[in-house]
């Protein structure tokens, strides 16, 4: 059996698989087992994510994070959640259809920072403590890619790369270079992948609007 760990970059999970989806109640374990073979003894699972902020056309989108945060710490005692924070800020961009004299208009971006450098550290601190035989990253960011590479150079380790990337149509070459093997999430592993509605020996159960 591989001790492993996983890494998961809850940003690109999001917005590459369950996004405008009703497969959001994911259930992390279940899904890791689905997509790894038994050999793998999965003893950790870090979550990589930032706490989202109400906002007037979404209000309650901070509640059903927490209650969702709330649900994985309860059903899944491996899971760690190491939070990054998101950054907005205001700058001027060309509109896709300018009609003259407006060509451009302020827009509000807002960016998840610390999370990749987060996910990072991390898998390359458990490597120099050896607390995994196999490191698992669920992203598909090439900012991650020296990352792997020092662990797989420096330490030998077995790594697995996941694309969250559901409708991507390639894997991305420059992190997957140095990966032992690469998997791909697919949506039937998503949809058998759920929570339980209500987390049990609890009151968490999943948002209504899920």
């Amino acid at each position: 059996m591989s001790r492993t760990y996983i890494y998961i970059d809850g940003f690109n999970l999001y917005y590459g698989a369950v996004k405008n989806t009703p497969y959001k109640w994911l259930n992390l374990m279940a899904m890791c087992k689905g997509l790894l073979n038994p050999s793998h003894d999965i003893q950790r699972i870090k979550y990589f994510t930032a706490r989202v902020h109400p906002t007037q056309h979404d209000p309650q989108k901070h509640i059903r994070q927490q209650t969702y945060i709330r649900a994985l710490n309860a059903y899944i005692p491996e899971i760690e959640i190491v939070y990054g924070h998101f950054l907005s800020h205001t700058k001027m961009a060309p509109l896709a259809q300018p009609k003259p004299p407006r060509y451009t208009e302020d827009v509000i971006f807002t960016e998840e920072k610390g999370s990749d450098v987060n996910l990072a550290l991390h898998f390359l601190d458990d490597a120099w403590l050896d607390n995994y035989d196999c490191g698992v990253i669920i992203s598909n960011d090439s900012d991650l890619a020296e990352a792997v590479r020092l662990v797989k150079v420096r330490h030998n380790k077995i790594i697995g790369i996941i694309n969250p990337q559901v409708k991507a149509k390639t894997n991305n070459k420059q992190l997957n270079q140095y990966a032992t093997f690469t998997r791909r999430i697919r949506e039937s592993i998503l949809k058998t992948s759920q929570l339980p509605d209500l987390i049990p020996g609890t009151t968490i159960s999943k948002p209504k609007k899920w």
